[in-house]
């Protein structure tokens, strides 16, 4: 992709129980390749080629069409890159106000959807927690705590496909996740991190991009992901039947404050079984137990040899190409950010990432979650709350809690933790991942085509959600994130990782 000049960008940042909204600009003037179908027009009043007039064109009703000459319609094609799909949601005034009320309550409510030629009865609600409320509630207290009625036009929503029967689908699914993408004005972020993280072989949601309408009018462009569930471990696992855990970290952090409020090291533990088990996202009505993963930990660290411990429980190669991918887009708000705010539970966590245990193979394997911070500090730290301070195998301070970032916010180094530090240790497998990387899936000759594809995919969406709402990302606007977006690139690929 070539480089795009630096323009202006707003972003919204998210940390762990932190968010905060920073605006950078300069007075650089446009300029940059354009984009397709996209005209810079700061007050969106210019026309845009092929931005749609009104409702979306008609395709035709599949149950018309002579038996074998029909699409196939399943995941595969809910998730096909090459289409924009539209889902159409009508549910009643009332219970829409329900949920504009409280957007952190997380209270389906019925609803019916509309996909294609096809309608159905679903539960809807909004989803997220800090970050994807922060600038869009009410309440006094948004950045820690937020709360109150919904205030902006796009919500991330969750959609319960089996909502009256436990074992529904439709096309493949039981829940469908639409992001509303209101912290990445480039819309691009989540759909590129995942493409990357599978085209490394990485168990990884698949990702797209959906309009939306609400009671007939067009809410905007969201990203569609792939739920991280009983369905998702079933199709990227010989054996489906393990136990998935939602942010669960092998390792308690236990360190403490003393009197003084100074931090005083602890001596590192395996985390609790309960803690596992009541982060179970399938068997959660037949869990057993999580021996598997407390099992890895154990090992970990008791052994002389603790890498080859790794090498019996985790697919190394896989591994390494997952971190490989994580360092060089910077998820920064992923698993190597540990944050250390000291009103949390542990007080030093990190969060955006599975785990699932394989128990044919008796493998542990990390899935990784919510990129939608991620390409924000490649060039720079541009996100005030999310930088990590350290490479892979860095240390600061000793493994004390230390400041970092623009807003001197409290982290712990990751491999202080025994896992990080034992990943750490892989080296050679590790920089064979990012030539890997950096020779494939992130070279300009295989992912650019992508790239511009969707742009040119989602340009009259974005535009006609310009037109509809003043909240929107503008045209300008989102041409300006795309540039920020490829000089990021151009400046991960210039600047391998770890090289």
């Amino acid at each position: 992709m070539a480089r795009r000049p630096l323009s202006s960008t707003t972003a919204v940042l998210v940390g762990a129980g932190i968010a905060v909204t920073a605006a950078c600009s300069s007075d650089s003037s446009e300029g940059g390749r354009p984009v397709s179908a996209v005209v810079a027009d700061e007050q969106n009043s210019l026309p845009v080629t092929s931005m749609p007039s009104g409702d979306p064109p008609e395709r035709p009703n599949v149950g018309d069409v002579e038996a074998g000459q029909a699409e196939i319609r399943d995941d595969a094609y809910l998730f096909d890159s090459a289409k924009l799909h539209t889902f159409e949601f009508s549910l009643a005034e009332e219970d829409l106000a329900v949920l504009d009320a409280d957007p952190t309550a997380e209270k389906y409510v019925p609803a019916a959807m509309t996909f294609e030629n096809e309608t159905l009865e679903v539960g809807l609600r909004y989803k997220g927690s800090v970050g994807a409320f922060v600038g869009c509630l009410d309440g006094p207290d948004p950045l820690r705590n937020p709360s109150g009625k919904k205030t902006c036009t796009k919500l991330s929503l969750k959609v319960k496909i089996n909502w009256d029967d436990p074992g529904d689908e439709f096309l493949g699914v039981r829940k469908i996740q639409l992001h509303a993408m209101n912290n990445d004005p480039s819309q691009m972020r989540e759909r590129v991190g995942y493409h990357l993280m599978r085209e490394m072989g990485v168990a990884a949601p698949r990702a797209t991009h959906a309009r939306v309408v609400v009671n007939g009018e067009y809410i905007g462009l969201f990203a569609l992901v792939e739920n991280i569930d009983g369905r998702f471990v079933r199709a990227n696992f010989d054996d489906g039947s393990g136990n998935l855990y939602k942010e669960v970290w092998p390792f308690a952090f236990t360190g403490s404050l003393n009197s003084r409020g100074s931090y005083v090291p602890g001596e590192e533990a395996v985390t609790d079984e309960e803690k596992f088990l009541s982060s179970l996202r399938t068997n959660e009505d037949d869990a057993g137990d999580a021996s598997l993963i407390r099992e890895f930990a154990n090992e970990l660290l008791n052994s002389e040899n603790p890498a080859a411990v790794v090498r019996e429980f985790m697919d190394v190669e896989l591994l390494m190409n997952q971190l490989a991918v994580d360092r060089t887009i910077r998820h920064d708000d992923g698993p190597f950010h540990w944050y250390c705010e000291l009103v949390v539970e542990d007080l030093c966590g990190n969060h955006n990432f599975f785990f699932y245990e394989d128990p044919s193979r008796s493998k542990i394997t990390m899935i990784p979650w919510d990129f939608d911070n991620a390409f924000a500090n490649i060039v720079r730290d541009d996100n005030p709350v999310t930088p990590v301070a350290d490479g892979l195998g860095e240390i600061t301070d000793d493994c004390a809690i230390f400041a970092y970032g623009a807003f001197q916010l409290p982290q712990r180094s990751a491999s202080c933790d025994p896992l990080f530090a034992v990943w750490a240790s892989m080296e050679a497998e590790y920089l064979a991942a990012v030539e890997r990387l950096h020779a494939g899936p992130l070279s300009e000759s295989e992912l650019d085509p992508s790239i511009e594809m969707w742009v040119e995919q989602i340009s009259a969406a974005t535009a006609e959600a310009a037109d509809a709402h003043g909240d929107a990302v503008n045209i300008t606007r989102w041409n300006r994130a795309l540039d920020d977006f490829s000089e990021a690139l151009d400046f991960a690929r210039n600047n391998p990782i770890g090289a």
